[in-house]
């Protein structure tokens, strides 16, 4: 390690003599003006400004001149500077850049006074380099991932080969710079960065891998830590097939609270057509083993497709929706459905989540520019050895290593297999874990929530024991990532800390959360459910508000669905005044209640303006405010409505 570091000053060295900087010239220069010398940039569509560094391809190799360009983002503290403060993102493969202003508001405000906001893509990440094989990843993330059988296990050794082959290709770069995505290299980067802006010390955010990324710069770099924070933590001493042994399980304990929290809802399980939702997932599972079942899905052009939804997505859809409390709900509002054989919001859910059109099936250009799966692998498969000496045989050790996840969990072996792939990527792994981290005098507050599945909390727990200076928050329930989402206790303790430098009074706290959001019923099958239009029309807008389509998207494009019983629904994108336009035609979210017209999103609430037919015709102009006040005038067969002096 030592003669590494010396390698990488000596790269580093040339690298900012090239650039035209150097620590020391900056002493008693302002952010900006650093920036400024650096050649900086406006970020696209953000308040950060941008700097791009060239450095070396492979940090510790001293004659190999190749070199990549890593982008870094800077907001500049609004007061009296206390230094940087660096969040690296999850992934690997989420960009960092695109997340900088979303997370930034979060923020408490002393946060961005005193620190200089920095985010990055990390070399392969969206604009270092965008690494892409969208269209390699929705053929293998639909594959049946079946791994009960030997046939069914030589089935996924091949899918993972050939996926591992067709993203390759499909990134068009040249494999033999695939070995210097690991995290090593990328921590290298932002070491380069450090030294050009000239901090002595830094002070680093990770959620997710991010923690993985940022453990990893501290154990090589400890004396330019000022403090962590770890949020989502990766135990690092686990070697891959332990760390997925365990996060399988942590998705099955998930899972299991997300469908008992329904249970123990009257709304949510009397929305499920036997009312219980654990029994007919069970249900689920076995049907979609023998036989995928087929769904007509609505497209956006009106028609309707028909498609298959087997246990290969399936899994897909749980494992994307287990992150948060929101997406639990939504979960379990998709399950319901399918309960009354209705597969139609499972379906939208596997498209969205992973970016494919739903016309054509392939990948949606440009979807996946914040996130990048192959960018995923060209770190894993670097950071994680798989036992074997060709990959045949490490293909062979990781299905024998998930024999007994086969045989326990088999509805969500997908979720172990997913690294897989590895066993056939260019790569350059370690041969051994690295040690447990212990950072003396680095104070570390280490965050996590028992019902995270992706990293499940004793990672953070194991992670917490081994530090010198340590602090465990824990939320009970919860999200994956629990700072900056608005819950005041993890937030005012990681604001105390980086702010005053104020350590939590205890070594370990709890904050208090939840499995899954308070659930939304479903919009009745047939509209003479239905006591009023009144309430037909709060369906329609609960029904649209969380259409997976709409749910998900960020209002920067025009959102067209195909309504669930026939006709079109359009949202336009957010415009300056926050306003969303809405265009319906012979739209139906409820058999017998079809809707021509139009509206919008406005002000927290909605607006519409519809001619109805189907079971009664009418014409209705309808709203509801932030506030779930709503109001209606018009026609509706023989009646007249108008409550709006009601409002």
């Amino acid at each position: 390690m030592k003669r590494s570091v010396i390698r990488l000053s000596v790269l580093l060295c040339c690298v900012f003599f090239t650039l035209g900087f150097a620590g020391a010239a900056h002493a008693q220069s302002t952010t900006e003006d650093i920036l400024s010398d650096l050649g900086g940039y406006t970020c696209p569509d953000s308040d950060f400004t941008c700097v791009k560094l060239t450095v070396p391809l492979d940090h510790f190799t001293a004659d190999d001149d190749r070199t990549i360009d890593v982008v870094f983002g800077v907001l500049p503290a609004t007061g009296k500077r206390k230094g940087m403060f660096i969040t690296a993102t999850g992934g690997p493969g989420s960009s960092g850049l695109a997340s900088a202003d979303g997370y930034t508001a979060a923020f408490d405000p002393s946060i961005t006074e005193h620190f200089d906001i920095v985010f990055f893509d990390q070399r392969g990440a969206y604009q270092s380099g965008n690494l892409q094989c969208p269209n390699a990843v929705a053929t293998f993330y639909s594959s049946n991932g079946a791994s009960a059988t030997p046939e069914e296990e030589a089935i996924l050794i091949e899918t993972a080969k050939t996926f591992s082959e067709d993203c390759i290709t499909e990134m068009g770069v040249d494999p033999a710079t695939l070995p210097f995505y690991g995290t090593n290299q990328a921590v290298a980067d932002l070491e380069a960065f450090r030294q050009a802006i000239g901090d002595e010390k830094m002070w680093l955010y990770g959620e997710s891998y991010g923690t993985q990324y940022v453990q990893t710069y501290a154990a090589a770099y400890p004396d330019h830590v000022a403090a962590l924070i770890l949020d989502g933590t990766v135990d690092l001493t686990n070697g891959l097939t332990e760390y997925y042994t365990e996060q399988t399980q942590a998705f099955s304990d998930m899972l299991q609270a997300t469908l008992q929290a329904c249970n123990d809802d009257d709304y949510c399980k009397d929305d499920f057509a036997e009312g219980d939702a654990v029994d007919f997932y069970d249900t689920l599972v076995a049907e979609l083993v023998s036989n995928p079942a087929a769904v007509d899905f609505p497209l956006p052009d009106g028609t309707q497709a028909p498609r298959q939804f087997g246990l290969g997505e399936l899994q897909t859809v749980v494992a994307s929706l287990g992150y948060s409390e929101g997406d639990r709900m939504m979960l379990l509002r998709a399950l319901a459905a399918a309960s009354h054989g209705d597969l139609v919001p499972l379906m939208r859910e596997f498209y969205v989540n992973l970016g494919i059109d739903p016309e054509t099936e392939e990948a949606i250009p440009g979807s996946s520019d914040d996130y990048s799966d192959a960018l995923y692998y060209a770190v894993e498969c670097n950071d994680y050895a798989i036992s074997g000496d060709t990959p045949e045989a490490r293909a062979e050790y990781y299905v024998r290593a998930g024999d007994t996840i086969d045989n326990e969990l088999p509805d969500l072996a997908s979720i172990f297999y997913g690294d897989l792939p590895c066993a056939f990527w260019p790569g350059n792994p370690p041969t051994e874990r690295p040690p447990a981290l212990t950072l003396k005098n680095v104070p570390t507050l280490v965050l996590g929530a028992t019902a995270d599945p992706a990293t499940p909390v004793q990672n953070g727990e194991r992670v917490f024991q081994n530090l010198g200076d340590g602090y465990l928050i824990t939320m009970g329930g919860g999200p994956h990532v629990i700072y900056g989402r608005g819950n005041a206790c993890p937030d005012d303790l990681v604001t105390d800390f980086l702010v005053d430098e104020k350590m939590p009074s205890d070594r370990e706290t709890t904050c208090e959360g939840y499995v899954s959001e308070p659930y939304v019923e479903l919009a009745p099958t047939d509209a003479s459910d239905f006591e009023s239009p009144m309430d037909a029309l709060d369906s329609v807008y609960v029904e649209l508000f969380y259409t997976p389509e709409y749910y998900y998207s960020d209002g920067s494009e025009v959102v067209d669905i195909g309504c669930p019983y026939g006709g079109t629904v359009s949202v336009g994108e957010v415009d300056d005044n926050g306003t969303q336009e809405i265009s319906l035609t012979e739209c139906a979210f409820s058999q017998g209640f079809i809707m021509t017209g139009d509206g919008a999103f406005v002000d927290g609430g909605i607006e519409l303006k519809v001619d109805v037919t189907g079971l009664a015709d009418g014409h209705l102009i309808y709203s509801q405010d932030a506030d779930y006040v709503s109001t209606i005038l018009g026609s509706y067969g023989d009646e007249f409505f108008d409550t709006s002096s009601e409002a």
